[in-house]
């Protein structure tokens, strides 16, 4: 399981129009998801995020968790993350998990992140074609892949 990890001022998600998610100081995470991914790995990956100390504190260093700063989450599932781009110019992504088997591992890795975080998170459409806004605070960007803890 791959993570894109970024730290906002504001982030939203609109599909077809609508806006689905929205919140202001908090992390978007784009995540993609492959077959072989597990229970292990959702939890993990969660932890590992909400306790990421990637928030100022009161002297500007990175020193605070988004359960510190009481911040909001927006997970978008995004099967893009699990491209491959060895060969030639067309992103191949046959790593990435088929929807009956990455979307109930998404709704399993929503459901850990708001248990980690204690508090709702938003979410994306698993599947649709979203539009994902965001202001980038720092700007800070994490990549965290669970097949990579050592």
């Amino acid at each position: 399981m791959k993570a894109v990890i970024q730290r906002v001022l504001e982030a939203s998600v609109t599909i077809e129009g609508k806006v689905v998610s929205e919140i202001k100081n908090g992390l978007l995470i784009l995540v993609g998801i492959v077959a072989e991914d597990t229970k292990e790995d959702i939890n993990w990956l969660s932890k590992k995020i909400v306790n990421l100390r990637i928030f100022n504190d009161e002297n500007y260093v990175m020193n605070n968790s988004l359960i510190d700063v009481d911040g909001d989450a927006i997970i978008v599932s995004q099967f893009t993350l699990q491209a491959s781009t060895k060969k030639g110019n067309r992103p191949s992504y046959i790593k990435a998990a088929k929807p009956e088997i990455a979307i109930p591992l998404y709704k399993q890795f929503v459901i850990q992140f708001e248990t980690e975080l204690n508090k709702k998170v938003g979410t994306g459409e698993f599947g649709a074609d979203m539009k994902v806004s965001l202001t980038n605070d720092g700007p800070v960007t994490i990549l965290i892949d669970s097949k990579n803890k050592v």
